[in-house]
């Protein structure tokens, strides 16, 4: 699969509660093969989706693939310092293992070329997203956040298990002689 075979859209904010609710059923499935079962609330809960949706910097995107939605994304952009965050990914269930996350992670990097470093965080658990993180993206894995060390800027989501412990991943970009970011080794 090329990168061509996969476009981004803004999200209209209409569509915002058929994104969260395709969100939401996506990260279900690692929650219940780590949990047995889904806790009461989804996760991201609904209240975390509407405050990472209303970030003022954030940049809610469609994934699409033939004019299908095959996922979104949830990015903040730091205008002035380029060091810029992964909210949220995400690729519908039952698109898994077609290699649209790896297809949208670079459409994603090519949509915002100026950024300096990308950073993002997964619970400890999940270990096809630190796979995809690590291995298929270029990110390094920083900090280990866990009760006695806990992430200073963002309470962890509720309704993970064991307290919700979480990796951070950052991506150092380095920019070519065209101004564009490409990821540094």
């Amino acid at each position: 699969m090329t990168q061509n075979d996969i476009t981004l859209s803004l999200t209209d904010p209409a569509d915002f509660p058929a994104f969260k609710r395709d969100l939401q059923a996506a990260f279900a499935i690692a929650v219940v093969e780590e949990m047995g079962e889904l806790p009461d609330e989804p996760i991201p809960s609904d209240a975390d989706l509407d405050k990472a949706l209303a970030s003022p910097n954030a940049v809610v995107l469609h994934i699409m693939q033939d004019d299908r939605r095959v996922g979104g994304a949830v990015v903040t952009i730091n205008r002035d310092t380029q060091a810029n965050f992964l909210d949220l990914l995400f690729i519908t269930v039952g698109k898994h293992g077609q290699g649209l996350g790896k297809a949208a992670w670079s459409a994603i990097e090519a949509m915002f070329p100026e950024t300096c470093s990308w950073e993002t965080v997964t619970p400890y658990f999940e270990k096809r997203n630190i796979h995809f993180y690590v291995n298929v993206c270029g990110f390094h894995i920083v900090e280990y956040y866990h009760e006695r060390n806990p992430d200073p800027h963002t309470p962890s989501p509720s309704g993970l298990p064991d307290n919700s412990d979480m990796f951070r991943f950052v991506k150092k970009m380095r920019r070519s002689a065209s101004g564009s970011s490409k990821q540094s080794k």
